[in-house]
């Protein structure tokens, strides 16, 4: 059930985004009396889910969900229609218009998705808020794994800042040191400031493992114990504080995890501070890890911030984030293109887009990743790559600038050249997928 909640949640994002970008193609080629043959929600090869046409227009759903596309008469697209370009341009094709109005039809779509990542933004801040935690609220410091103990961190440490500067969301320090190449942290460890060099190599580290490096360390006190669960067999109760698995201490609610998963289906011993005695106890690990018990959660243990925004708040603030995500997923690209970081091994296609969107509907997440895929697409359509709607802008600036028209042929080359890019990077992403899963 998990898995179809995810594949719901990514159709209707991607459904919702894709047509509002075709729409972003269709009304301008529209209001330039210029011809649309077809609009299709993904790709319909050989045949098509549904369909009517009204006026001049196929309207319909394919089979094929990688995306979708407007059909427009007189332009060498993705349909690869060169027959139709051998007849003489006629007044109601895309060819015949002038390069300022094919122009503003090609970038139509980009600009919607930009639009609409802002819209969606500007209505979760104006719903929601923002919800993080400070940097300066982690009264229990960080919790880290192999990367960050590699890179000089330890558990407990506080974060003071990063490359000199106070880093307000502590969810914002990771993107620091990945995207901005961030030298420094300076800690607080055992009461006394630390300064830590962040080894070169950490971005690659991270990008390999692909799991925030640290996380906010929180302690291990019983907020629920599931019925008939093994934790109520062993005799946890609510406001146990668990000190030691097995005699090893467990400060934070992470050292409990990470015994608990040591010993998975064995028998353990589990030792309680209660009302300030010390108690055992004995329990018996599934073979998943877990005892069937939670802790209090980082947002009660931690003091979370939520900034509020009205109605016109809202606006400014949804373009800051847009533009923000904007710029962290054009780092992201050049981390890419560079090889000693092997990020390319990181490109995710349809399952981890799935997988982000959760195993449950949560409208607050949905359309935040949403938004956040709006951007995304925005970046990817404008690549000057043919075939994507930033190479038809390409020629396009070519033929303002130079007043002339690329070659018909040169074109089609180059429209199955870019196909070929598109469909290595497709196989490249959504093979990550598969090795990643087979990997476990």
């Amino acid at each position: 059930m998990e898995i179809l909640i995810s594949i719901a949640q990514l159709i209707l994002g991607l459904s919702i985004l894709v047509i509002l970008h075709e729409l972003g193609h269709f009304i301008p080629a529209k209001l330039f009396k210029t011809k649309v043959e077809k609009f299709y929600l993904f790709f319909d090869p050989w045949f098509s889910l549904f369909k009517f046409k009204k006026g001049d227009t196929e309207y319909g759903i394919g089979w094929l969900p990688l995306g979708g596309y407007v059909k427009i008469s007189g332009m060498i697209d993705e349909s690869m229609d060169t027959e139709q370009m051998k007849e003489p341009a006629q007044p109601w094709e895309f060819r015949a218009k002038p390069a300022w109005q094919r122009l503003i039809i090609m970038i139509g779509g980009v600009v919607v998705n930009v639009i609409l990542g802002i819209v969606i933004y500007a209505g979760v801040l104006f719903t929601w808020g923002d919800q993080y935690i400070p940097t300066e609220n982690l009264k229990y410091g960080i919790y880290t794994d192999t990367t960050g103990v590699q890179m000089g961190l330890q558990n407990g440490d506080k974060i003071l800042t990063v490359d000199g500067n106070f880093v307000e969301k502590f969810s914002d320090i990771p993107l620091k040191i990945l995207l901005d190449d961030a030298q420094t942290i300076e800690v607080i460890r055992n009461g006394e400031p630390t300064s830590i060099q962040i080894p070169k190599d950490t971005k690659a580290k991270m990008i390999k493992t692909q799991k925030p490096f640290m996380q906010p360390a929180i302690i291990p006190i019983v907020s629920e114990v599931s019925s008939g669960s093994r934790a109520e067999k062993a005799g946890l109760q609510l406001k146990d504080e668990i000190v030691a698995v097995n005699q090893t201490e467990t400060i934070y609610f992470q050292d409990v995890q990470k015994a608990l998963a040591d010993n998975k289906g064995q028998t353990v011993t589990l030792v309680v501070n209660r009302n300030g005695e010390r108690v055992d106890l004995s329990a018996e690990v599934s073979d998943g890890g877990k005892l069937g018990f939670g802790v209090i959660p980082p947002q009660e243990q931690l003091d979370l911030k939520t900034e509020e925004f009205g109605l016109l708040e809202s606006v400014p603030a949804g373009i800051n984030k847009a533009y923000k995500k904007f710029d962290s997923y054009i780092k992201q690209m050049k981390l890419i293109a560079d090889p000693e970081t092997e990020a390319y091994k990181s490109l995710g296609g349809f399952g981890t887009l799935a997988k982000a969107y959760g195993p449950t509907w949560d409208w607050y997440k949905f359309w935040s990743f949403t938004a956040f895929l709006s951007i995304i697409l925005a970046v990817m359509n404008i690549l000057p790559i043919p075939a994507l709607d930033g190479g038809h802008v390409m020629f396009l600036l070519y033929e303002i600038i130079t007043r002339r028209k690329p070659h018909e042929k040169f074109m089609e080359y180059a429209q199955i050249a870019g196909i070929i890019i598109l469909l290595g990077l497709m196989l490249l992403a959504n093979g990550n997928d598969v090795l990643r899963w087979i990997n476990g």
